[in-house]
């Protein structure tokens, strides 16, 4: 378990600590491992006040646990990338684990979940700028459109923005669409087929260019359709709920899907052993 009275200290007594982490850190060659495949963790899920995972509403709080987990992920074969917040980041950086791993930092973490400006996805954490000056890969994004809800269009627009922002500084730009709507005052995706090429369609013409631009979607039924509808790479996440792996190996089949960014579903696995559940996701690929 990661010391935090020395995560503490190093915040309290050498901030500076970071920025040299940073610096210094060693960057992967490639964006693919020695699989030919992207194999992300994801941990950005807290800073949105999302910190359900399974059953317990409150499994990502304790962060000592999480840093756990997450440096065990990030020692497992095959696994060469993390998407994560400053916070997380940062704490990463200090434990020194992201020599040769993509780092992925997000970027709109404003539409926090449960409230009611959730689809006003603000742009509160990672900025073009800053992710370039870290040396990190790239930049994540969600976006989420809501067809009832004006407030879309303002997440359209920074998400616009942001894809060519990060395109001048060629750095990938990784965007989680989906189609959503509000159910009984909660934001619900729509996981269909129709629904998720609506939103790759969107997601894949932000920007002053797409050749930096990648594609975080989930699996839903007729995901060949989906796939169709775009020749920018995508990456396949995990959700809230655990996608079967027999899911996950049917759409990495398919030639625009590049790899894996799971979350909850690795971290946080049914019986607890999170190698297990890493190693068999990597073996997919």
């Amino acid at each position: 378990m990661p010391d935090v009275g020395d995560l503490v200290q190093a915040r309290v007594n050498r901030p500076e600590a970071i920025a040299r982490a940073a610096a210094v850190r060693r960057r992967p060659t490639s964006l693919l491992g020695p699989h030919g495949r992207l194999m992300i963790i994801a941990a950005d899920h807290p800073a949105r006040g999302a910190l359900r995972a399974g059953a317990d509403p409150m499994a990502m709080a304790n962060r000592a646990d999480l840093l756990d987990r997450l440096a065990v992920a990030l020692s497992r074969p095959g696994v060469n990338g993390v998407l994560g917040t400053p916070d997380i980041l940062e704490d990463l950086l200090l434990l020194g684990v992201l020599d040769d791993k993509v780092v992925i930092g997000s970027m709109n973490r404003g539409g926090l979940a449960g409230t009611a400006f959730e689809i006003d996805d603000r742009f509160t954490a990672y900025d073009a700028e800053s992710i370039a000056a870290a040396g990190y890969e790239g930049g994540k994004m969600l976006l989420r459109i809501d067809p009832q809800d004006p407030s879309t269009v303002a997440t359209l627009q920074a998400c616009g923005n942001a894809v060519s922002e990060l395109a001048a500084r060629q750095v990938m730009a990784m965007v989680e669409p989906f189609i959503s709507h509000r159910v009984d005052g909660r934001i619900q995706n729509e996981l269909t087929a129709e629904a998720m090429t609506r939103a790759v369609t969107v997601a894949a013409g932000l920007g002053t260019t797409s050749a930096y631009t990648w594609l975080k979607v989930p699996v839903v039924e007729d995901m060949e359709r989906v796939m169709a509808a775009t020749t920018l790479p995508a990456l396949i996440l995990g959700g809230d709920a655990e996608a079967s792996y027999q899911q996950w190996q049917k759409a990495l089949s398919l030639p625009t899907v590049r790899g894996l960014v799971i979350g909850r579903s690795l971290l946080y696995p049914p019986d607890g052993a999170v190698a297990d559940a890493v190693d068999r996701a990597v073996n997919l690929l």
